[in-house]
């Protein structure tokens, strides 16, 4: 007698077609920007119909918007030391950016296109706010705080993933967090200028 498999031991078609889907939209994006990509190419890229990508994601907007829904997987503010948080954060970045191109992906369309900007500052803004509000001496400076770390990781980013800048490709991971993990732990813990 056959054993029947269970429907959740195996992954289900649509989630292996959601997932080819976002992939090929990521990898799109990212090389030829939002205004330039299109339902088409990304179909082809996942090899699908591209009557598929409209039924998952409706259009081409609800399509960017899920390619950009980003979890940056930060500690729990409660659990880290105050104290150490710039170290920390520096290094969790670098995971990030070093184990997939997503963040990547999405700084590249964030520079090009308004939605994608503006998806990058809701991510940020949501998910680093409560890492500066627990660090910093003065909550109602959270946010501003939270926006210079921003600009600092961002700009990492952009130096060393994006541009590809020689010198800021050739620092080390411990390099980095030696360089820029007092600039983040500053911005977050020092007193208000």
């Amino acid at each position: 007698m056959a054993v029947k498999e269970h429907p959740a031991s195996s992954p289900r078609r649509s989630d292996t077609t959601r997932t080819a889907i976002l992939t090929a939209a990521r990898e799109r994006f990212a090389a030829d920007g939002y205004e330039r990509a299109t339902i088409r190419a990304i179909a082809k890229d996942a090899r699908i119909d591209p009557s598929m990508v409209m039924r998952y994601y409706g259009s081409k907007e609800g399509l960017f918007a899920a390619v950009l829904d980003v979890d940056l997987r930060l500690p729990d503010p409660q659990e880290m030391d105050p104290h150490d948080v710039g170290r920390v954060l520096v290094s969790h970045f670098l995971d990030l950016w070093e184990q997939n191109e997503v963040l990547t992906a999405m700084l590249r369309v964030g520079v090009t296109n308004e939605a994608g900007a503006e998806r990058m500052q809701g991510i940020f803004r949501d998910q680093l706010a409560p890492v500066a509000l627990r660090a910093c001496p003065d909550p109602e400076q959270a946010p501003t705080r939270a926006a210079l770390c921003a600009s600092q990781l961002l700009g990492l980013a952009l130096a060393r993933y994006v541009l590809r800048f020689p010198p800021a490709v050739a620092l080390s991971r411990e390099e980095i967090v030696v360089w820029l993990g007092p600039t983040v732990q500053r911005y977050l813990t020092a007193p208000n200028p």
